[in-house]
């Protein structure tokens, strides 16, 4: 069966000037990122703020060129952005983002920017629009005459939820979720996640679900990845990434979840993240990672299947290919 939607390898550069007068550096803000999303399936892809999955959802949607790496959408290869070919394939790939506020128009009503992408895409006739307009907002749980009013009129789940109908108005097969429950509130987050699992299951959306939520991602993903400094980690079932982790990140972040079950602290990582301007050499995570070997400074490992579970990892010790002992494990009390 062909993958609703696959990437290999992609890279993404930036240049950034250090300083007023200072030279120009380069950026790698996603490294050789590989990933996919089958229909009526969602991938949750997880990390720190910064690390890459922003960059990722634009690159997967074709708003922005990979340097490096491939992107094709049911087999076939992604048209370049902004080509003609590429603007034919918006109707059947949409984005959720962050902020709901800031992804409306302050300036016009509700019902007139659910009704955008059936003007955009000659979708039905300019007459019944309006009525097309009026049951997405229905499939999303917003009321007819809410229609009318303004962004600022409407509270933070039901702005979302007017996101969430324009994004799912023109019927999309991939839907492209960015952070899109971190500025509601718990009670609001919850019934956007079941909403988003209504629509999957009514119309087999394929969803990339990027959040740096760890609960809400193990929530509504059949499959998670971790993701750390432009790079995927870990990726697997989400009852074992999220139960039993395998990369020394990875089970830092899980430790940060609060549970009464489990057993030992939570793993305190030493310093921040590196600087992408300044990747260090070997695998990126081994100047944090209380177990890195010497071989993990000096060769970058590859995210592969492990022997024991299939699960994808990339790390020497997970794999058996270095021992452990280099590093001290760190954990709060």
């Amino acid at each position: 069966m062909t993958a609703l939607l696959k990437a290999e390898g992609l890279v993404r550069r930036y240049a950034m000037r250090r300083g007023l007068l200072g030279r120009s550096v380069e950026v790698r803000a996603v490294a050789g990122v590989s990933l996919t999303v089958e229909r009526g399936r969602t991938l949750g892809l997880v990390g720190e703020s910064g690390c890459g999955k922003s960059t990722t959802g634009r690159l997967v949607l074709g708003l922005e060129a990979p340097d490096a790496g491939t992107v094709a959408f049911q087999g076939q290869p992604m048209s370049a952005p902004g080509t003609v070919a590429w603007r034919s394939l918006r109707a059947r790939m949409q984005m959720v983002f962050q902020d709901p506020l800031g992804a409306l128009d302050r300036r016009l009503p509700i019902g007139v920017q659910v009704r955008e992408p059936f003007d955009i895409h000659g979708i039905g006739t300019a007459a019944d629009r309006p009525a097309r307009a009026i049951e997405a907002l229905r499939a999303v749980g917003l009321r007819p005459d809410q229609a009318a009013r303004y962004p600022h009129e409407l509270s933070g789940g039901q702005r979302q939820r007017a996101v969430l109908a324009r994004a799912l108005a023109t019927e999309p097969e991939l839907l492209v979720c960015d952070e899109p429950i971190s500025a509601l509130d718990v009670s609001i987050q919850a019934q956007v996640m079941n909403l988003l699992v209504d629509q999957q299951e009514r119309l087999g959306l394929g969803i990339l679900f990027i959040s740096h939520d760890l609960r809400a991602v193990r929530q509504v993903s059949h499959r998670v990845a971790v993701m750390y400094l432009g790079t995927i980690v870990e990726e697997g079932e989400p009852d074992a990434v999220l139960h039993e982790p395998a990369h020394p990140y990875a089970q830092a972040l899980v430790s940060a979840i609060p549970h009464p079950g489990r057993r030992g602290g939570r793993i305190v990582l030493q310093g921040d993240p590196p600087n992408p301007a300044d990747r260090p050499g070997g695998c990126a995570f081994h100047p944090r990672c209380p177990i890195a070997t010497a071989l993990c400074a000096q060769e970058a490992p590859l995210l592969k299947p492990r022997a024991v579970d299939g699960r994808l990892v990339a790390c020497h010790v997970a794999h058996g290919d270095a021992l452990p002992g280099a590093g001290e494990v760190r954990r709060a009390a």
